[in-house]
């Protein structure tokens, strides 16, 4: 009786599980997840619990050079003050986009991190090897067909459009499981092949976060978000497709903390005056009001009865609970049609978000302020701790959890291990950039008409990079000559601090197109620049399929905890130091925010 009893009772947290993350009754994987994550170790030569780079969380571009250059010319003069910034090409700082003053709630300052290189004590050797590492002869091994023919594999969907690793994952998975077809329609609801029905995923078109995340670099990316079901829903429980868009839209003005631009909302259908014009008609823009009145703003629906019931919470800055996020990172495929890059059908990873429980602004101020102290007074003493693990993802620490999955050797999606995750965590904890966490949603784009290039629903392979125009940011420092920098086009921005369109630039095609041999940069070019953003974002063939390669190397090795940046040479001491002396300083003489 016992055993029979035991079986029923696993039997039933099996079911409970399934439900919970998603899962799928097809799901075919009789492993349970010891005896799944044992074969993965076994297959892929991989270690899932132990972490040997206790500072994985501090990404690569951390360890950037930003010395100045003695053979760089007029070395001296570039460093004397007077001199205008566009004339400095002795020193970098790329360190700025990340590292800045943050915008309440998020009231951390790691500004001075563009100062200093603080690492933990005795954490001070970069390890990150992959990055000096030649690969042209591996890249030469490998031809152009077979490079193209492996990014235009769906190692997501299968055959029968099912998802893979919803299938495959064991019964008893705790994470995350994928329940995103990539199935988008012309308003960017993601949508269930089999049942017609949407399952709450709504992608979306933003400016790229600079560096990393421009295609010339190695990757395209996008995201999606997932409210919770109360934010789909008419005050019955009714799914209804205005309120979502309508709950999505005052999300986004809530982030972005201001009025902003949308689709057309119909608000008769939701009953609310979205854009505070005193009448309820064809909403093209929402108000964003909170900070005047925290109770003139509202959700609408079931959500919008919730939070009159003090049910659910809101604020500017901030998400609201249940909020999800995925992040797919994909190789470069190429259209011979349109002679440009496009979004590649195979992941390289995807990468998962939620917000776990609420945050207020006392406890935010208290959590970052916490550590800009630590940061500006004695650099990090002790390397970050994060509660979690590969099963379950890690939490962040003020509301939100990150997993993740990664290619393995064979190229199929599996989940991330530990130290891989732990890679996520950095960007996505402590950083002044970020807006509740989150770097893409508060950069999406906001235009009202869907044939607009700059219509922000969407994802990209519907809707290139093609003809959006360069975005503008403010910055509230002055330069050397004692100007206010005040605003100014980002990409164009991060050109003048970088000399190229990457952290340690490496990337000589966008050198040798943006620069002249003593590195200003090119009027001609900044010119289309401010057109086309695309201008700068793409990659040629040659060096989209090179990149590809590069990181397919890495792929076989499965040696992401060494780094997955999808380098071509290798990364010299003018690109990045292979060892920092404690609080040693980077040679940037102002902060830029």
């Amino acid at each position: 009786m016992r055993e029979i009893l035991k079986v029923i009772v696993i039997g039933i947290i099996a079911l409970s599980l399934l439900a919970c993350g998603g899962g799928s009754s097809s799901v075919q994987n009789g492993l349970s997840t010891s005896q799944y994550i044992t074969m993965l170790s076994k297959e892929n030569g991989i270690d899932y619990d132990k972490i040997s780079n206790a500072v994985a969380y501090i990404p690569p571009m951390c360890w950037v050079n930003t010395h100045p250059d003695p053979t760089k010319p007029c070395y001296q003069c570039h460093l004397k003050p007077g001199h205008e910034a566009e004339k400095i090409v002795a020193y970098y700082n790329p360190c700025y986009s990340c590292h800045t003053v943050g915008k309440e709630p998020n009231y951390l300052d790691d500004s001075s991190l563009q100062i200093i290189y603080a690492f933990p004590t005795g954490f001070t050797k970069n390890p990150w090897t992959n990055l000096v590492k030649d690969r042209t002869q591996t890249i030469a091994a490998i031809s152009n067909d077979e490079v193209l023919k492996y990014v235009r594999q769906d190692n997501y969907i299968d055959i029968d459009g099912e998802i893979i690793l919803k299938k495959e994952l064991p019964v008893d998975w705790q994470g995350y499981r994928p329940d995103c077809y990539f199935n988008f329609d012309n308003e960017g609801f993601d949508i269930n092949p089999k049942t017609k029905q949407l399952t709450g995923w709504r992608s979306f078109r933003y400016y790229p976060f600079v560096g990393a995340f421009f295609p010339t670099n190695g990757s395209f990316d996008d995201a999606i978000i997932r409210l919770p079901m109360e934010f789909r829903t008419d005050k019955e429980g009714n799914f209804n497709k205005e309120i979502y868009k309508a709950n999505l839209a005052i999300v986004e003005a809530l982030i972005k903390q201001r009025d902003i631009n949308t689709e057309p909302i119909d608000e008769i259908a939701i009953n609310y005056d979205i854009d505070k014009d005193g009448k309820l008609s064809i909403a093209t823009m929402v108000k964003y009001t909170w900070p005047i009145d925290s109770k003139s703003m509202s959700y609408v629906g079931k959500a919008g009865e919730l939070l009159s019931q003090g049910k659910i919470k809101m604020a500017g800055g901030l998400y609201p609970v249940g909020t999800e996020f995925l992040h797919s990172v994909r190789y470069i495929d190429w259209d011979d049609v349109k002679g440009e890059p496009k979004i590649s059908k195979r992941m390289k990873e995807l990468r998962y978000g939620k917000k776990l429980w609420w945050a207020n602004y006392n406890f935010l101020e208290e959590f970052y302020q916490r550590k800009g102290i630590e940061i500006f007074l004695f650099g990090e003493i002790v390397p970050e701790f994060f509660v979690g693990n590969y099963k379950t993802g890690f939490e962040t620490g003020n509301g939100w959890l990150y997993q993740g999955y990664i290619e393995d050797k064979k190229g199929r999606l599996r989940p991330q291990t530990n130290e891989e995750t732990y890679f996520c965590m950095g960007c996505h904890s402590f950083l002044g950039s970020t807006k509740d966490t989150t770097f893409a949603f508060p950069r999406k784009l906001e235009g009202s008409n869907p044939n607009d290039v700059h219509f922000g629903w969407g994802h990209w392979s519907q809707k290139s990079l093609k003809g959006i125009k360069e975005p503008m940011v403010e910055f509230k420092v002055k330069d050397l000559s004692n100007k206010p920098l005040g605003k100014q086009y980002e990409y164009s921005f991060y050109l003048r601090w970088t000399k190229s369109s990457d952290d340690f630039r490496m990337n000589e095609e966008v050198i040798e197109k943006f620069f002249t041999p003593l590195g200003f940069r090119k009027p001609e070019m900044l010119a289309l620049l401010k057109e086309d953003i695309s201008t700068l974002l793409y990659p040629s063939k040659e060096r989209a399929l090179m990149l590809n390669k590069a990181y397919w190397t890495i792929v076989r090795e499965q040696s992401f905890i060494r780094g997955r940046e999808a380098n071509i040479k290798a990364a010299t001491p003018l690109h990045m130091h292979t060892e920092v002396k404690d609080n040693s300083l980077t040679m940037i003489p102002y902060r830029t925010y």
